[in-house]
């Protein structure tokens, strides 16, 4: 990994009797997917740069030269005129190259005391600290559009359900709220990771660190790191931070997947609950009165490709030696894909909550089927004394006569809910009714509506 540039046509370096086979270069070959790691590879470069100069390992003039090249270099990336060479095998020596085109002796000393090893797990981090910095923006985009569909709706019932049955009356509002909880906690555990990503692996060199004067903590202050890697071999070898952040990335995309599944589910016309905006669907190209909920459909299957990446990269890790191995190279585009596929979604999802149509009647019509104040009934009879076991049975019957009759509780008159138990009286009713059942709830947590627009207040300072 340590040895010189290789020049088309020749050996790839002294140490080799023939040059490497054309098949073997596209095979090996990283630069077509890691250049995206450009900005950080020269991030990463002038910070070493910068440390060499100061610990006198290269002079100022190496370093002023080094700094010049590489903003030439910057600009020929940005403007997308900058030559990419298969023959070259990865960003890092594409760009070392171009430098010492352009800086001559110069470029050449910039790779003294590291190795591509810790070049390129340094790039890594530093790539992949930005993209969690963006996944939590995304985070924070998302919760807030459901905060405000949340506060919306913070009275509009909606039935709750366990194993796809009607079981108790809920509210809209508390339904979103839940995904604002989840999508927190996604919040937290990028975070979380972010700190074991932000350590230094730069240093390291190969696997054994380095014979000269460099100066680490240096280096870790002006990118930005919280720590560095206290060991050479883990430093060069490790890709926890990426399998963790793929598990992370995976949980995110869980929670995205069971939010779809919902919103294909009541975009049905046999539930109609909400509809989505049309900028988020499509048609068919045979039916012309569909209208299907696409993006709500690809991001559930996307989660299959995201938890992938996770198993892929657990895989390639799994009967890999120390230290540094060829394997390593398989890290990139996996965790580039899931890196692409979370903000995209995140993004997109961001938007489309706010294009989410509510049919409050709807969803109040389905939270009449089903008996859903079946609960409401049982504890009513708790309160007034009854054993909850015996509450509950003696709503069981009541229940099962009013499917008989195919007629709710609510239909029932007075006698005959005190046909199942005579500590039924006049203020049953009250509790019969959805808003009834749904105010009842009134506790940190519970549907009532006071309580969703305390929990919305309560995240929003979060999020201020």
């Amino acid at each position: 990994m340590t040895a010189q540039l290789s020049k088309k046509g020749e050996a790839w370096s002294a140490r080799f009797a023939e040059p490497v086979s054309d098949l073997v270069k596209r095979y090996t070959a990283s630069v077509f997917f890691d250049k995206r790691l450009a900005t950080f590879d020269i991030e990463g470069s002038l910070a070493h740069a910068e440390m060499l100069a100061h610990q006198q390992i290269i002079s100022a003039t190496d370093y002023a030269d080094i700094v010049r090249g590489m903003t030439q270099i910057r600009g020929e990336i940005e403007a997308g005129s900058f030559e990419w060479l298969l023959d070259l095998e990865d960003v890092h020596l594409n760009i070392e190259k171009r430098l010492t085109e352009l800086v001559g002796d110069a470029g050449k000393r910039l790779h003294t005391g590291r190795s591509r090893n810790d070049q390129v797990a340094t790039d890594i981090r530093l790539f992949l600290r930005a993209a969690i910095d963006d996944i939590c923006h995304q985070l924070h985009a998302l919760r807030t559009a459901l905060l405000d569909l949340a506060e919306q709706h913070a009275d509009t019932i909606l039935p709750g359900f366990t194993h796809m049955q009607v079981a108790q009356p809920i509210t809209f509002g508390h339904h979103m709220l839940a995904y604002v909880e989840m999508f927190g906690r996604d919040s937290e555990r990028m975070r979380d990771c972010r700190r074991r990503v932000n350590r230094l692996p730069l240093g390291a060199a190969a696997l054994a660190g380095t014979t000269f004067p460099i100066d680490r903590e240096r280096v870790a202050h002006t990118l930005g790191f919280e720590d560095v890697c206290h060991n050479s071999l883990d430093a060069v070898s490790d890709r926890d931070f990426a399998i963790e952040f793929c598990a992370a990335a995976a949980l995110v995309m869980t929670h995205i997947s069971r939010m779809s599944e919902e919103l294909v589910i009541w975009m049905s016309p046999r539930v109609g609950f909400i509809d989505i905006a049309d900028r988020f669907c499509t048609g068919s190209s045979i039916m012309p009165q569909k209208k299907n909920p696409d993006v709500p459909e690809l991001a559930r299957g996307k989660t299959g490709r995201v938890n992938g990446h996770l198993i892929a990269l657990l895989t390639l890790m799994k009967g890999q030696p120390l230290a540094y191995n060829k394997d390593n190279q398989e890290d990139k585009e996996p965790l580039f894909d899931t890196v692409d596929t979370v903000i995209d979604t995140l993004r997109i999802f961001a938007d489309m909550a706010g294009g989410i149509s509510v049919k409050p009647q709807a969803m109040r019509a389905a939270a009449l089927q089903g008996y859903a104040t079946a609960t409401d009934l049982a504890d009513y009879l708790v309160k007034k004394g009854l054993p909850f076991r015996d509450a509950h049975e003696a709503v069981a019957r009541a229940v099962r006569h009013c499917v008989d009759q195919e007629c709710d509780l609510s239909d029932m008159s007075l006698a005959a809910l005190q046909a199942f138990s005579p500590l039924v009286g006049e203020d049953v009713f009250a509790v019969l009714t959805l808003e009834g059942s749904v105010a009842a709830r009134d506790h940190i947590g519970g549907t009532a509506p006071q309580q969703v627009r305390k929990a919305i207040e309560r995240v929003r300072k979060q999020l201020a």
